[in-house]
């Protein structure tokens, strides 16, 4: 089973268990546009070769989201944003996507791991 797990002061916390990886072009691009859902313990995970600027944006998407940035698995942007008219922008090698309010208690520095 894959799942989230955010370290903070020697303590582990797992933000999701129900894992999809975006891992293709088409993927990465459609996210979570058009899903009428996204349950608690769900994330959606977009890995990419390098750190670079990536924006994330709320168009067709009818729900509001948590968003974590991550550079080498450190946190270095969290962001709330709203269905529909949302937009994040952060460095980033992977990004994370999770229901609102699944990343109450990360802050940037944190550790985020994807365990298999």
């Amino acid at each position: 089973m894959t799942c989230i797990v955010h370290r903070r002061d020697g303590d582990d916390r797992i933000l999701a268990t129900d894992v999809t990886v975006a891992d293709s072009f088409l993927a990465k691009a459609r996210g979570l546009m058009f899903r009428r859902s996204f349950p608690d313990g769900s994330a959606l995970v977009f890995p990419f070769e390098r750190p670079a600027q990536r924006t994330l944006h709320m168009v067709a998407v009818p729900f509001d989201i948590d968003a974590l940035w991550l550079r080498d698995g450190r946190v270095e942007r969290v962001a709330r944003l709203s269905a529909w008219t949302g937009v994040g922008r952060g460095t980033a090698d992977t990004i994370i996507e999770l229901p609102a309010g699944a990343a109450a208690g990360v802050s940037e520095g944190d550790v985020v791991r994807i365990d298999d």
